[in-house]
């Protein structure tokens, strides 16, 4: 079994920008005027399951993937049944994506997740904390082991046992089947991203 990643995980950031954003995106977003029927089906959907209101932009990033919407519709029903109607508390969810997009070196990932992240009580600490990985004091137990099972899931695409039993303290059944693809799910949009070289927001400077 491969070791994952307990510790606090250190790459070549600016190599990593230069290969992930640099010269992107690699598709421009289209206008909302350009966007399918079937597209314009999906943009109403997300407006509603996450409130989001018609004066807000649509983002970028969906407009891009909005390219092809029989796809992007099936990301989004996986995406609403996580995120808006998903069972595992909205401020562990962003502690596990946050660990997940680190160790995927995605980062638009990364900063989009910082930011919903705070908005959900993960602190300005915490987010270190989430560098050094599940091995980091201050974590509770249940905390460490939501991170060390994002680290083994990256690792070795299996949670241990030891991990699965502390996990299975705290979360219920469904809980315990919606984290796997909850990790599998947000480095699948990570593994799109990084390769379409979406830009992340102005001044942000990943680590």
């Amino acid at each position: 079994m491969p070791e994952p990643t307990t510790g606090r995980y250190e790459f070549d950031a600016d190599a990593r920008m230069a290969q992930t954003v640099a010269h992107g995106p690699r598709y421009a977003p289209l206008t909302l005027a350009e966007v399918s029927p079937e597209g314009q089906e999906q943009v109403d959907a997300i407006r509603a399951a996450f409130s989001i209101p018609e004066s807000r932009p649509f983002p970028d990033v969906s407009l891009i993937t909005l390219r092809h919407p029989g796809m992007f519709k099936g990301q989004m029903v996986l995406g609403i049944e996580l995120a808006a109607k998903g069972t595992i508390p909205h401020r562990e969810r962003e502690l596990a994506i946050l660990r997940l997009a680190l160790l995927a070196r995605a980062p638009f990932e990364w900063c989009e997740h910082v930011d919903i992240g705070k908005a959900f009580g993960v602190t300005p600490e915490e987010i270190e904390r989430v560098i050094d990985g599940s091995a980091a004091p201050g974590w509770t137990p249940h905390e460490a082991a939501v991170l060390r099972a994002v680290e083994e899931l990256l690792a070795d695409h299996c949670i241990a046992d030891s991990t699965w039993d502390e996990l299975a303290q705290t979360y219920d059944e469904k809980q315990m089947l919606e984290f796997p693809l909850l990790v599998g799910s947000y480095l699948m949009t990570a593994l799109q991203q990084n390769s379409l070289k979406i830009q992340p927001k102005a001044g942000f400077d990943y680590r």
